[in-house]
């Protein structure tokens, strides 16, 4: 398993997107999703939306649906 970047979005998208692929059966992970957090500055700093390369395709499909 080799994860890979889906794409960048803020906090709140991000998070919705891992619940659209994870129940279309898509493991998915933020990263830094709580980057800054302290100091406040959090909203503008691009979550990381990570999947399995092997899911990367169907996953940019499901985004591009999405939308």
């Amino acid at each position: 398993m080799s994860l890979t970047e889906l794409g960048r979005y803020n906090r709140n998208e991000a998070h919705i997107l891992i619940g659209r692929l994870e129940s279309e059966g898509i493991p998915a992970i933020a990263f830094d999703g709580e980057t800054s957090i302290g100091d406040g500055s959090y909203l503008f700093i691009p979550v990381r939306v990570m999947v399995d390369e092997d899911d990367l395709e169907i996953a940019r499909r499901i985004v591009a649906d999405s939308a």
